[in-house]
């Protein structure tokens, strides 16, 4: 088919979803048509070609991802409200409105906040994330993404920063895609998320209630196997007292530069550097402004049944008059049985994070987990990626093609005693550094994910941490989670 003639019928598919009097198959009819007056078997291939796209995932991590311009041919299956989703904005179908919105309401219980030793107590209530986007493509070249977000919590006694925003501005940005010398050139300016790799130390935040934007210039060039990236950002301040009263964070700060290569061996290759600013850092050991280079290297890849996620990162600088000499790693690998029913996958994952091994010598040891995703361990968040060795066998199991079951035991110690048990946000455990062993404790984690349909999906995740001796001694005590997740996207 001809691209004036892939427009037409286009154009008759759009017609068909805006005004809702037309069948599905009348647009297949509009697709013949077509196919009649081109009557070759060319054509006929490039329609069948064309009817093999798919509808984006409403539930997909990055909204503005998403290509809803597939509307535009007659024989991708319609929902209601499709005339929302797919606007033409002129003659061209690559030239469009989108508007969607997400909502995420989570039930959590939490018996024992940092183990019982810190102020906190025990707590349950609800979270909810609700947001609105409109996202406009201008041809091939120009995108425009506008999302509004509002985090609230009910019933939380202890409410942070990651638990409430009224309404502010999640997202706006342009984005600019462009071919040059062989490759594709990519650019967004505004206020954006973003997120490398697993999301260990560099993530949205999707775990809590407020997910983490950036303003942010952000810049790629694409070739072959390579991907070369450029970005300059100044983390999102939420504030939680009125609607819109969000901030660039002025006293923080994250740039870089990162290179990718994909099929490096059975895997692909990527590594960053980035230098992370912050005013007024506060560690046990050190008070100051945080000037912190980060070095990173991350292969991941599968050869069936293996498949493996194996990143390092090592942290230089310095707090005040402090130097930084800091390092962590993480591993996932897994085998997977295809051939038995449910397809079960036994895991490993092994993770270390330094810790500060002597205090008082001018020296900061403490990892800096910069931007965490707050669910890479559990959604418990009793723990968090400092001062840590971390193992986690599992095993995972498709119960139905929709419902996934996870079952796991986590085994955690201190990289030293010599620092503090760390929990989400670098939160220090009271009473723990310098004291007990180094066996903080083990847990047993059980989680089910059902994908409902398109639109909805739904979670339950239960926590038990049993903790060690060296700190139960100091009053620590057991801990249980219980999360109960609805998730729907359009």
């Amino acid at each position: 088919m001809t691209v004036r003639r892939s427009i037409k019928s286009a154009k008759r598919a759009a017609a068909c979803a805006a005004l809702a009097v037309c069948s599905l198959a009348d647009g297949a009819n509009a697709l013949a048509a077509d196919t009649a007056e081109t009557g070759t078997a060319e054509t006929s291939a490039a329609d069948a070609s064309q009817c093999a796209a798919k509808r984006p995932s409403p539930l997909s991590f990055n909204r503005w991802q998403e290509d809803w311009s597939v509307l535009a041919l007659p024989c991708v299956p319609r929902k209601p409200f499709d005339a929302l989703k797919y606007i033409p904005l002129g003659g061209d179908p690559s030239t469009y409105l989108s508007l969607g919105a997400t909502l995420r309401e989570r039930f959590e219980l939490n018996n024992t906040p940092l183990f019982g030793l810190g102020s906190a107590r025990p707590d349950s209530y609800v979270i909810q994330r609700a947001q609105v986007h409109a996202d406009a493509h201008i041809g091939e070249h120009v995108q425009a993404f506008f999302q509004l977000e509002d985090a609230r919590p009910f019933g939380k006694d202890s409410v942070t920063p990651v638990d409430k925003n009224p309404l502010d501005i999640e997202q706006a940005f342009v984005a600019f895609v462009y071919g040059v010398g062989g490759g594709t050139f990519k650019a967004r300016v505004g206020r954006q998320e973003m997120a490398f790799d697993l999301q260990r130390f560099v993530s949205v935040r999707d775990g809590p209630n407020v997910r983490q934007a950036y303003d942010a210039l952000w810049a790629d060039y694409e070739i072959d196997k390579w991907r070369f990236i450029g970005y300059l950002t100044q983390p999102v301040q939420y504030r939680d007292v009125t609607a819109f009263d969000d901030v660039s964070n002025r006293h923080l700060t994250f740039s870089g530069v990162r290179v990718e290569r994909a099929n490096t061996g059975p895997g692909d290759l990527s590594a960053y550097w980035s230098r992370y600013n912050r005013d007024n850092a506060r560690f046990i050991d050190a008070t100051g402004t945080e000037h912190r280079d980060v070095f990173d290297v991350r292969y991941a890849g599968k050869v069936a049944p293996f498949d493996w996620d194996a990143e390092t990162m090592l942290q230089t600088g310095h707090v005040g008059n402090d130097t930084i000499g800091a390092w962590a790693f993480g591993v996932l690998s897994g085998y997977t049985f295809a051939t038995v029913a449910g397809s079960p996958r036994l895991g490993l994952q092994v993770d270390g994070a330094s810790g500060d091994r002597h205090p008082g010598d001018g020296r900061v040891g403490t990892f800096n987990p910069l931007f965490p995703n707050g669910y890479y361990f559990t959604l418990a968040g009793y723990t968090g990626y400092s001062n840590l060795i971390h193992v986690k066998p599992s095993i995972t199991f498709k119960v139905t093609p929709k419902v996934t079951l996870l079952t796991a035991l986590g085994f955690q110690w201190r990289a030293t005693t010599a620092d503090a048990i760390y929990g989400q946000g670098s939160a220090v455990v009271p009473g723990t550094a310098g004291k007990g062993t180094r066996w903080t404790g083990m847990y047993a984690q059980v989680r089910a994910d059902w994908l409902v349909s398109s639109n909805v999906a739904l979670a339950l995740e239960a926590v038990h941490f049993e903790v060690g001796d060296s700190i139960r001694a100091l009053g620590a005590r057991n801990a249980d989670y219980v999360g109960v997740e609805a998730k729907f996207g359009w």
